[in-house]
């Protein structure tokens, strides 16, 4: 679809209640390759590329702090004619997720949160900071497609057992970073990070009773697995489920329990 002046792509399968699915910083549909096949027995699932992400195009006018990342779902999901849907966000997205469900709560029936960016969590701020200071972004930009080398490291400290690491799951996330422009949106996401999960703390009011499940690796080393009490307690009708030995992708590392904590919770939640 063309969104905002670019072209947005994204992944559609099966039938029944609409559910959107929202990949982290670095991240696109490719995270729910294992994720898509199983909730599409039961629910149509949209998976976008975010602008900058995947393959969807990205332009340098397009403004990518939280809240305009957050306007630019609502604005997919009109596009793509989804009135309303469950929403399940992780990293990133689960922040991304949460501020949309504060901007028009009406939409989201239930909030599915995977691992989500929120402010009682320090892991990765400072090194947020950093790359997103502006001398640093132009470097990001140039060098980080070409640091190849880095990326296998980057990938294992998002595993909590590494041999859980599918044949393939390099090269896919890989593929994005050879296009041109590969980075823009991630340079510009950080340079308004701290400010924009600080902000956050605000929009917890208006989406309290919305039934939602919080999904959390205990090896996360990306966003603290300590903080997930701290956010369950700002949901009157929540859940938190703790995956043991698990890291920041539980829907890669362990696809069939994170399937099916996901249906049970869509099963059950009316």
């Amino acid at each position: 679809m063309q969104l905002d002046g670019v072209k947005m792509r994204y992944l559609r399968c099966g039938s029944g209640p609409n559910l959107l699915l929202l990949h982290g910083l670095l991240g696109y549909s490719f995270s729910w390759r294992f994720t898509l096949p199983a909730l599409g027995l039961t629910r149509t699932v949209y998976a976008p590329d975010m602008p900058g992400f995947g393959f969807s195009e990205f332009s340098n006018r397009l403004d990518c702090c939280f809240s305009a990342s957050a306007g630019r779902l609502l604005r997919f999901m009109d596009v793509a004619g989804i009135d309303s849907c469950d929403l399940l966000g992780t990293s990133f997205g689960g922040a991304v997720a949460m501020i949309a469900a504060a901007t028009q709560s009406f939409r989201i029936r239930r909030l599915i949160l995977v691992d989500p960016v929120n402010p009682w969590s320090a892991h990765g701020r400072t090194l947020a900071a950093i790359l997103g200071l502006a001398p640093v972004r132009p470097v990001m930009r140039t060098l980080g497609p070409q640091m190849r080398f880095l990326r296998p490291w980057v990938l294992q400290r998002l595993y909590g057992d590494v041999a859980r690491i599918s044949p393939g799951t390099l090269e896919g996330y890989s593929r994005p970073f050879e296009l041109p422009g590969a980075f823009r949106a991630t340079t510009s996401i950080l340079s308004s990070w701290g400010r924009d999960v600080e902000a956050m703390r605000s929009i917890f009011p208006r989406i309290a009773n919305l039934p939602t499940l919080l999904i959390w690796g205990d090896l996360d080393r990306a966003v603290d697995p300590n903080s997930a009490p701290f956010l369950q307690r700002q949901f009157n009708n929540s859940k938190l489920v703790m995956l043991k030995g698990v890291g920041h992708l539980p829907y890669e590392e362990v696809p069939d329990d994170f399937n099916r904590v996901v249906m049970e919770f869509l099963a059950n939640q009316r």
